[in-house]
């Protein structure tokens, strides 16, 4: 008896090891938080938005959070959006256009890609760009669109620019408006722009997409870090509320700009008309959010591969995309 008492006793206390050895674990996984990098205690009481968060660390995208906008089809890119069949997708801005085959998900990031790739398929179409004619060739682009809407919230997103004379874009659309979180420019060829330090620049915007605004900008700021967009990975945060937004960068206060400033700013003189009388903080419907690629033709465009990139690829980088709301 005295034997199978010891015994028991022992298997207690190898299952009670057990347990205090897989425990910590499981309370780590139970109570491990991810809050915004500029508010490490929680002190906002954000919650995280899990349907359009994304921390890109699985071997395919989430296509319940992301449409991927121009897929192949024998090589031909269709632009139909499974959550606007009345409308097609925009197909980029040309000389670029977007395909649904240049993305990855690789070492738990999300790689848009930038090519040289003339074999394309690409449009008919032309853009009127500055009053120009120009045509989509030579290069495609990269753009995944939210499938999911949101209203308001600190929008995150940790990254580094494309290393070229492209955009890499950080937007969203929604209830006739566009928000620009940013549109870098990773590189930039002329000489006045790149003495200007526009690849440190923050360009970031706000747009009226109604029979008003006609897509003419209603606030606009250009802000320069000291960094270059292109040369590391950086947190970029944005406070967007009912009341304006605060930008945070690697969890510093960058800009705090009120809904009343913005109302304020002079988009009939700033802008070429803006959207006339109306507000100009437009961004007051839920969104969708974008991450692309884009070509700017005013700031210089790669005329071959070697311009582009060695390697014929360049890559907007993402590690994660997240969006906390208020509890």
């Amino acid at each position: 008896m005295k034997k199978i008492s010891i015994l028991m006793l022992s298997t207690l206390f190898v299952a009670i090891a057990c347990s205090k050895k897989t425990n910590p674990s499981a309370t780590q996984n139970k109570t491990k938080v991810v809050v915004p990098f500029s508010d490490p205690i929680n002190t906002g009481n954000w919650v995280l938005n899990t349907a359009v968060s994304d921390e890109f660390d699985t071997t395919s995208l989430d296509r319940d959070k992301w449409h991927v906008v121009g897929e192949l089809n024998n090589g031909i890119p269709s632009y139909k959006n499974p959550d606007r069949p009345q409308r097609e997708d925009w197909i980029g801005r040309a000389p670029s256009q977007f395909s649904g085959d240049n993305y990855r998900l690789e070492n738990g990031m999300l790689k848009l890609e930038t090519r040289w790739e003339p074999d394309f398929a690409f449009s008919d179409k032309t853009d009127k760009v500055a009053g120009k004619d120009i045509k989509h060739e030579n290069i495609t682009t990269a753009c995944i669109i939210g499938r999911k809407e949101f209203l308001y919230g600190y929008m995150e997103i940790k990254c580094k620019a494309a290393d070229a004379e492209i955009s890499s874009a950080f937007w969203a659309t929604g209830g006739q408006t566009e928000f620009d979180m940013f549109e870098f420019f990773g590189d930039h060829r002329q000489p006045k722009k790149e003495a200007a330090g526009k690849d440190k620049e923050l360009w970031w915007s706000m747009h009226d997409w109604s029979k008003t605004g006609k897509g003419k900008t209603t606030y606009t700021e250009h802000k320069y870090f000291d960094f270059r967009v292109a040369d590391d990975f950086h947190v970029y945060g944005y406070d967007w509320n009912e009341n304006g937004v605060k930008i945070y960068v690697d969890g510093k206060l960058f800009r705090d700009v009120s809904r009343k400033q913005i109302n304020e700013w002079d988009d009939v003189k700033l802008s070429k008309g803006g959207n006339g009388a109306a507000e100009n903080y437009v961004i007051t419907h839920p969104l969708k959010i974008w991450l692309d690629q884009e070509t700017f033709p005013w700031h210089g465009v790669p005329d071959s591969k070697e311009d582009l990139h060695p390697s014929g690829k360049v890559d907007f980088e993402i590690d994660y995309v997240r969006v906390w709301q208020k509890k």
